[in-house]
């Protein structure tokens, strides 16, 4: 991850040759930096930094090398303007550690049918320089994102801008400290994972601390600092009366405070970006965090019920990634099916953790009771997500790989209200069907848990599987369960051999 005040980077190389000489190598550094800025000017996630023309292997694997050491940059962009014979590239690849898109471009949108001559031929050659370039990474297995398109067709930027995004969030993770207060919730299973291969596959490190240490910081919050916290929580929700000051509950909306301040330091002091919470593991904690939990969402952190570590490290992810967009993104679970034939639904909610950038409305804050757990009434913040398409994935530990599921959504209001339903919430309609969609999604084996995001879409999270290496299971419009059973099949296949090459 890059420092809090740094922005990420993604380094623009070109690569030539010296074969056309110094004239027309000073046309490409110049026509390069002009794709450099149009990505620039296109106000990418990433400030794009350009790098002088690559003409040789030492300096190509010198500025990998580079790439790799500098904590701020997330990727590298390579563009051979010209014919650059390919075995330059070789060791620079090998060695190149961060995520590469190789964008297959050129200056000019129209030929000069009128005036073109073998000058021009000789410094427009993307068009067979790059399929150079593409055959060497192939033959050296660099995994990689291949953009085809002139850097003014919107298009091409968007899909160069969702790789950017896939990057950063890969960047993210490689750095990713996750507390986990307590253990998961006992006898599950998808919950469990082997935490040492995710920390080699995504770098994420998941430790657990006691909730007494949570507890001591939770108790050990000045009074002034809750008080400041209610009152902004009374000016930002609709807070119920009784939770008020002056409420006959109003202690238990302060306590609410306290827990938020407190799981605030202690993710502070500790370089936190990701937690877990645990119902049957609460210690001292007089309520489940609720309220302390959705408003660290809201503030980018990821999140996990029940211990599930997996799906905390992939909200964090996908927040990160989410920045700026519209739309939020939060934790998640299925939790009921409306099967009425044709008009099927899925209601998603949790205990209380559902994040408030779901919505654009002013959620309520409400106390009420929660039947597991043993602890006082906990707050919570109660809203209805926004109508909208969005996408809700899911990452699982397979025992020899982790596998993402992703299944397209189309969120809507739901079709009644639900006065008596305390929680936050969200509907939808799967893609492509409820029937396809739940027997694709059991047959992968993909959790409960989940991620849901209206930000996201299904390129970010394809290039965030291959940058991550992780196989990806998606689930849209076109799924039928026989082919998707036989990918599954296929997928099975493919990765046990490749882990014996």
């Amino acid at each position: 991850m890059t420092a809090p005040d740094q922005r990420p980077v993604i380094w623009f190389l070109t690569g030539s040759q010296h074969l056309y000489g110094a004239d027309t190598l000073s046309q490409v550094a110049e026509q390069s930096r002009r794709i450099a800025g149009a990505l620039r000017d296109a106000r990418l996630p990433a400030d794009v930094v350009w790098q002088p023309v690559l003409t040789d292997a030492a300096e190509i694997r010198r500025l990998c090398l580079a790439a790799n050491a500098d904590d701020s940059c997330v990727g590298v962009v390579a563009w051979m303007h010209t014919f650059s014979p390919a075995k330059m590239w070789i060791a620079g690849l090998d060695a190149l550690r961060k995520p590469l898109l190789h964008l297959h471009t050129q200056v000019n949108v129209d030929l000069p049918w009128s005036t073109i001559d073998m000058d021009f031929m000789n410094l427009n050659q993307a068009a067979h320089g790059d399929r150079e370039f593409g055959h060497v990474q192939t033959r050296v297995g660099v995994a990689r994102k291949t953009v085809a398109g002139h850097v003014g067709d919107p298009r091409t930027v968007a899909r160069v801008a969702a790789w950017t995004r896939a990057a950063i969030g890969a960047a993210e993770l490689r750095t990713l400290r996750l507390a986990r207060f307590g253990d998961n919730m006992r006898d599950v299973a998808v919950t469990e994972g082997d935490k040492v291969e995710a920390q080699l596959r995504f770098g994420v490190s998941v430790n657990t601390y006691g909730v007494a240490d949570l507890a001591a910081a939770v108790d050990a919050v000045p009074d002034t600092e809750v008080t400041a916290l209610v009152e902004e929580y009374q000016d930002t929700y609709r807070v119920a009366p009784e939770l008020r000051t002056g409420g006959e509950r109003h202690t238990s909306l302060r306590y609410a405070a306290r827990l938020e301040a407190g799981l605030r330091i202690f993710l502070a002091e500790g370089g936190f970006r990701a937690f877990t919470t645990n119902f049957e593991d609460l210690g001292a904690l007089r309520q489940l965090p609720g309220l302390a939990v959705q408003r660290l969402m809201a503030d980018g952190y990821g999140f996990g019920g029940e211990g599930d570590w997996k799906t905390a490290t992939l909200l964090r992810a996908l927040k990160t990634m989410a920045a700026q967009l519209p739309g939020g993104t939060s934790f998640m679970e299925d939790y009921t099916y409306h099967l009425r034939p044709g008009e099927e639904l899925i209601l998603g909610a949790h205990m209380l953790e559902v994040c408030p950038s779901l919505t654009g409305t002013t959620p309520s804050c409400e106390i009420h009771p929660l039947a597991i757990g043993g602890r006082e009434d906990p707050v919570r913040l109660v809203f209805d997500a926004d109508p909208g398409p969005g996408l809700v994935v899911g990452l699982a530990d397979l025992g020899d790989r982790f596998r993402l599921v992703a299944n397209e959504i189309e969120v809507v209001a739901p079709p009644e209200p639900l006065p008596r339903l305390p929680v936050a919430r969200a509907v939808w309609r799967p893609r492509p069907d409820l029937r396809t969609s739940t027997e694709s999604w059991l047959t992968a084996g993909a959790p409960h848990h989940t991620v849901l995001t209206a930000a996201l879409g299904t390129e970010e999270l394809t290039d965030l599987a291959d940058i991550l290496g992780t196989e990806l299971l998606t689930i849209d419009a076109t799924t039928t369960v026989r082919e998707f059973a036989r990918e599954v099949r296929w997928n099975q296949a493919y990765h046990r051999l490749a882990q014996g090459l």
